[in-house]
């Protein structure tokens, strides 16, 4: 087999040379000095998360990390079991005795107690809906009551939330 020259042969081909060899390998000799821009460097400032929405992302984490008991049932359980960490209640139950019971559940064990204003807007914030194709949440499950057993990820939201838990 006639062997190929070197320069073409395929493992001494350079098809992207990196920035630093384009340099070193320019016309006139210079070598140009890369420039990093300011912007690319410097931190995205995001605005600071509201109580709602550091929620929703600690229970979105919990979610995947399979840390939800979803409805009173379940949340009885793991509060009498000592596994809640954190207890959501809807505000707009529609059976006082279930607010009760859980309320003074948690008072009972200490667990932290939050409250969201609605229960579709909990159910869907617990994957208790179908997401349609543009990620809308479609044909959403109401839910009365949410409790953490695992937090999943450390995350901005889990700090906003506990350091609101701290202050109250």
């Amino acid at each position: 087999c006639p062997q190929r020259p070197p320069e073409t042969h395929p493992s001494t081909v350079r098809r992207n040379p990196s920035k630093k060899e384009e340099a070193s390998t320019m016309a006139d000799g210079e070598a140009e000095v890369p420039q990093e821009t300011a912007e690319a460097e410097a931190p995205v400032a995001s605005e600071p998360l509201d109580l709602m929405q550091a929620l929703q992302m600690v229970l979105k984490k919990a979610l995947a990390h399979d840390g939800l008991a979803r409805g009173v049932n379940e949340c009885i359980k793991c509060i009498e079991k000592d596994q809640a960490l954190l207890c959501v209640l809807a505000q707009d139950c529609n059976q006082d005795q279930y607010t009760k019971l859980v309320e003074a559940l948690c008072a009972e064990k200490g667990v932290d107690l939050l409250a969201v204003p609605e229960r579709g807007q909990l159910g869907e914030w617990a994957g208790l809906c179908k997401l349609d194709a543009e990620g809308h949440a479609r044909k959403v499950v109401s839910c009365s009551c949410i409790v953490v057993k695992d937090y999943g990820e450390e995350t901005e939201g889990l700090s906003v939330l506990t350091e609101h838990l701290k202050n109250r």
